[in-house]
């Protein structure tokens, strides 16, 4: 199985790090961000597989990360939040976010979670070390074969 490449936007350190030793014990190579910025740069620079994001971060709020990534990526965003009103959670899905769980979660759902999103994205399906995602701008629309 090819290593994933998971992005957590999380400002709370020992989450960020309870969250990172999961991860890295099931394979994933794992990136942190404490805030919105720089989970944006990474998004743009490393190409993650998943993000797990935070919505109640230090320099914006997570909403806007949603939309902003979905105007050009369709990488799948789990969003991890203490925030457990139904219109919070709505208003992420509705922004572009493709799962939502609520603080405190299990190790087991957070790791069914991220399998169930690499399924959707067809990432699970492809042998290829290198995977491109369709990248979106506007009307453009560029999609890579990637070698099947």
């Amino acid at each position: 199985m090819p290593k994933f490449t998971v992005l957590i936007i999380e400002d709370e350190k020992n989450i960020q790090t309870f969250v990172g030793k999961i991860l890295k014990k099931q394979d994933y190579r794992v990136l942190y961000a404490d805030c919105g910025k720089e989970g944006l740069n990474l998004i743009h620079s490393q190409c993650p597989d998943v993000i797990i994001l935070d919505l109640g971060l230090p320099d914006m709020n997570g909403n806007d990360i949603i939309q902003e990534v979905r105007t050009w990526t369709s990488t799948p965003i789990i969003v991890i939040s203490a925030r457990s009103a139904e219109k919070e959670k709505v208003l992420a899905l509705d922004q572009g976010a493709d799962d939502y769980i609520t603080k405190p979660f299990g190790t087991s759902e957070l790791l069914a979670h991220i399998r169930t999103s690499l399924r959707h994205s067809n990432r699970l399906y492809t042998t290829d070390s290198l995977y491109i995602r369709p990248y979106r701008y506007e009307d453009l629309v560029l999609d890579f074969p990637n070698g099947n």
